[in-house]
């Protein structure tokens, strides 16, 4: 990825103040860990749910599509229908394997497994943002969402094993790969309007981001989500993540912040 300028921090590489240690031992110098599980927990469209078979006990691993809630918690959207499902509502313990391809040896790339305990969403409110979240994500999937035997679960995390490659494997608690919501209710309240006003009238930011600051291939960019730590992007069936400098609260800040993007992509060249 190219650097945004010497003067500021890579908005990709800048992170929140903690940046708790592997507790499986020293990572190389330079490697933000915490920064990897992040970008990998909110850029990763599927993984590998593995839950535990109602009738035998033993790991069940199925495919499912992934979209994440505003502090990072992996949103599903499952049918009652599903082996994996009844096995959520038999036993709540399960994990999912959020991977990155590319080619050569598939152990080089790096991967994020996330443990905790799946939550089905019945409530209404919490349902929409669930379903807008989702949705911005996996647009086919607006064909079957709203049928009867569909809900949206929520995995609530407990704990998270990153392995980002040879010597590059670490072990954190939730709290350290999820985002803080605390005041920056002002932010997510703005979160739609923003989100539309970028796709209709700053497509070309859009694009700029994901090209110049997460060196991604060009293509119809569009933002599918935000929160306080950074933006989600799309295009077909590519995502990026473009982290912001710093925490942000508030919609007044997001203007500014991506103003500040915009130039240090055009400034990468």
């Amino acid at each position: 990825m190219s650097e945004a300028g010497d003067s500021q921090p890579s908005p990709q590489e800048s992170r929140p103040e903690s940046r708790p240690e592997s507790r499986l031992g020293r990572l190389p110098a330079g490697y933000d860990a915490v920064g990897e599980a992040k970008r990998l927990l909110r850029a990763t469209r599927s993984g590998a749910l593995s839950t535990l078979d109602r009738a035998k006990g033993y790991p069940f691993a199925s495919l499912v599509t992934v979209a994440t809630d505003h502090d990072g918690s992996p949103i599903l959207l499952m049918s009652q229908l599903s082996a994996h499902t009844k096995n959520l509502d038999a036993d709540p313990r399960c994990s999912i394997l959020l991977a990155q391809g590319g080619k050569g040896d598939p152990l080089a790339h790096p991967r994020l497994t996330i443990h905790g305990r799946a939550v089905k969403q019945g409530e209404t409110a919490v349902r929409a943002r669930l379903k807008a979240r989702f949705l911005a994500r996996h647009p086919k999937s607006a064909l079957y969402a709203d049928f009867g035997d569909f809900a949206f679960w929520t995995l609530e995390a407990e704990g998270a094993h990153l392995n980002g490659g040879f010597a590059k494997a670490a072990d954190y608690e939730a709290k350290d790969v999820l985002t803080p919501l605390k005041g920056a209710e002002g932010l997510l309240e703005a979160e739609a309007g923003a989100i539309a006003h970028m796709n209709a009238d700053h497509a070309e930011a859009l694009g700029l981001y994901a090209v110049k600051l997460a060196g991604e291939p060009a293509g119809r960019w569009r933002a599918t989500g935000l929160d306080p730590e950074g933006m989600d992007l799309a295009a077909g069936d590519l995502t990026a993540r473009i982290g912001f400098p710093a925490r942000i609260t508030g919609p007044g800040e997001l203007r500014d912040v991506l103003v500040g993007l915009a130039a240090a992509a055009r400034k990468a060249g």
